[in-house]
């Protein structure tokens, strides 16, 4: 294992089982409409209990990114340095990610980027590269 396992729960089991699929995985209320994130048993804006699963386009908006020199878990220790990044989806949501393939020197917030995936023995994980850039 390069990573540290997620832990997964009820709420984001659909999220993980989209990120297998390739796929960005949301909540959305059926009430108001609000796209959950993170999952949640009920929505934060109404407290509906009742949301369907959608799918998001995998391209945002580099919102904000660190440059990490000291690991966040034992298992990244060889791994620094290396970008988290905060990426803005067009539906108003803001993920998490890890920047691949690109050098921080150059990155800038606001800059365009696309989402693609990770696969891992057991699961895969959402990462960012530069929109454009294999």
């Amino acid at each position: 294992m390069d990573f540290f396992e997620p832990r997964i729960s009820a709420d984001t089991e659909a999220w993980w089982e989209g990120c297998r699929a390739h796929e960005l995985r949301f909540q959305k209320c059926r009430c108001c409409g609000n796209v959950r994130w993170p999952a949640s048993y009920v929505c934060p804006q109404c407290l509906s209990e009742e949301y369907e699963q959608i799918e998001l386009l995998n391209e945002g908006t580099l919102y904000s990114y660190v440059v990490m020199h000291k690991p966040f878990h034992p298992s990244l220790k060889d791994k620094v340095p290396y970008i988290v990044g905060a990426v803005d989806l067009a539906e108003g949501v803001r993920i998490s990610v890890n920047m691949f393939d690109v050098d921080p020197e150059k990155l800038h917030c606001g800059m365009p980027v696309t989402i693609d995936f990770l696969d891992c023995e057991t699961y895969s994980r959402p990462v960012a590269k530069l929109k454009g850039e294999s």
